[in-house]
């Protein structure tokens, strides 16, 4: 099973996230499959950049977004 997920990387206390679609056995900020975007929550406002093709790609071969790339996804 796929999901399109957060990627945690930046500092301690900055955090800055890539948009990814791993295997949902691989951890958090382990082996993904492909960088679809980014999200830093940091700017302000908060700056989000996702490549939509590639999200309705992912999406039509059965991966799951998680409840945040939802949230997200609607922005």
């Amino acid at each position: 099973m796929v999901k399109i997920r957060l990627k945690r990387m930046g500092a301690k206390k900055a955090p800055f996230y890539r948009v990814v679609v791993a295997d949902v056995r691989s951890p958090r900020d382990g082996k993904f499959i492909e960088e679809i975007g980014y999200y830093d929550p940091n700017c302000n406002p908060a700056l989000i950049k996702i490549n939509k093709e590639k999200v309705e790609y992912w999406l039509s071969k059965g991966a799951q977004p998680t409840d945040t790339i939802k949230a997200l996804l609607k922005k």
